[in-house]
């Protein structure tokens, strides 16, 4: 979990000079992200600009999760990635992408999907979560990580023209990601069947890592509590409270504020 925090170099003041000028945040900001640690799982249309905007941002150390190789369909919406990167590893690819960006940043690559047991590892050690997956049984399994460690959970999708985003702080009274679905979602529609709009992920995977930045950094308020959905053929915003499942299978046991 987050370290002490470091001293800025002289370089990195002048590297985050426009982060360290905004009041909210400060050097004390800095230093929090500097000393921080991110799970960022899946390196597709979401993971590419929420991943390459951490790590710009200063994240001390990410660790990068995809077993999937780049193909030539990807690269339409998938940024970190590049035409010479077809058919190697997407954690490779994003890896000399993001150290390109800012060698302050620590790196760690898994090039496979985490069982069980890994991802209640990965999360316990990790001060956020950015689920940038594409499907609902890899979202129930980050849930589920996210919920018996406490870890905070910065979760979205997009498909089509549709995108959403929440944060779960998993902690008090929150919900959970399984309190917003239940199993019967596993069956909707991907965007390998659907297609979606490649500008619409850049926005909402810069949505994560701004959420993201701001859990790690102790500024808000943030989106937990709130499913923001955006429509992007119409460029409208809309958000709706949300509210913890009392019956729900993975959150239910957990401790409520005033207990």
């Amino acid at each position: 979990m987050m370290a002490v925090k470091p001293a800025l170099s002289r370089d990195q003041l002048i590297r985050y000079s426009r982060h360290i000028m905004l009041k909210e945040f400060g050097v004390a900001g800095q230093q929090r992200l500097l000393a921080s640690r991110v799970l960022l799982i899946g390196l597709g249309g979401l993971g590419s600009p929420a991943s390459m905007y951490l790590a710009a941002a200063g994240v001390g150390e990410m660790v990068l999760v995809d077993f999937d190789h780049v193909e030539l369909s990807n690269l339409q919406r998938q940024i970190i990635h590049g035409s010479s990167d077809i058919k190697r590893p997407k954690v490779q690819s994003a890896r000399e992408r993001l150290l390109g960006l800012n060698p302050d940043v620590r790196l760690a690559t898994m090039e496979k999907a985490l069982d069980e047991r890994e991802l209640a590892d990965q999360a316990a050690a990790a001060d956020v979560v950015v689920d940038c997956s594409d499907n609902f049984a890899t979202r129930f399994a980050i849930n589920a990580a996210c919920v018996r460690t406490g870890t905070p959970l910065v979760s979205a999708a997009a498909i089509r023209f549709d995108a959403q985003i929440t944060v779960f702080m998993n902690s008090g009274d929150g919900g959970c990601y399984r309190c917003l679905y239940d199993d019967a979602a596993s069956g909707q529609e991907t965007c390998a069947a659907n297609g979606v709009a490649s500008p619409l992920l850049g926005i909402v995977g810069s949505v994560q890592a701004m959420e993201a930045m701001k859990i790690l950094a102790g500024i808000g308020p943030g989106l937990n509590g709130r499913l923001l959905i955006l429509d992007g053929l119409r460029m409208e915003w809309n958000a709706i409270r949300l509210r913890r499942d009392p019956a729900c299978p993975v959150c239910r046991d957990r401790p409520s504020q005033g207990a």
